[in-house]
């Protein structure tokens, strides 16, 4: 093992497991205050994040008590930085000019950040998601995304 990752809790997948533990649980208390339909996709969502980072957890730590050197986190900081940044403009977007409108944008920017360039893959991707975020919550629980700022009246 290098020198920087003697403690197995110190694993750059621990942590970032930590992390989003963290930060999700955090996330989630706020939802209790909130309409019960209107908790439902924030905490659906966080409750599944964090059940991936506790799976994410319990196998980073079998590894290390395996013996298995740490991953490497990523070839490209840039890259990681990027997506951070294309997180924060999708939540400045879905503000500004409305949740399906940013989706249909964010989902194949991020994805063709990541390396997967094929258009047509994109264009599937994408409506597979933004119809199916459709399709659950506006047609079949009738409940409407934000249109954002600037088409309101």
């Amino acid at each position: 093992m290098s020198e920087g990752h003697k403690n197995r809790f110190l694993r750059p997948e621990t942590l970032s497991a930590v992390g989003i533990l963290v930060v999700a649980a955090g996330f989630l208390i706020p939802t209790t205050d909130l309409r019960s339909i209107s908790a439902l996709l924030p905490a659906a969502m966080l409750i599944g994040l964090i059940i991936l980072s506790l799976l994410l957890l319990l196998s980073d730590q079998r590894k290390a008590a395996a013996g298995e050197a740490p991953e490497k986190v990523t070839n490209s900081p840039k890259r990681v930085i990027g997506a951070f940044c294309l997180i924060v403009a999708y939540a400045v977007a879905s503000d500004l000019i409305g949740f399906y409108i940013s989706t249909v944008i964010a989902v194949p920017t991020v994805a063709y950040v990541f390396g997967f360039r094929n258009p047509l893959g994109l264009a599937i991707a994408t409506a597979i998601v933004v119809g199916s975020i459709w399709l659950i919550f506006d047609f079949g629980m009738s409940q409407d995304f934000p249109t954002g700022r600037l088409w309101q009246n």
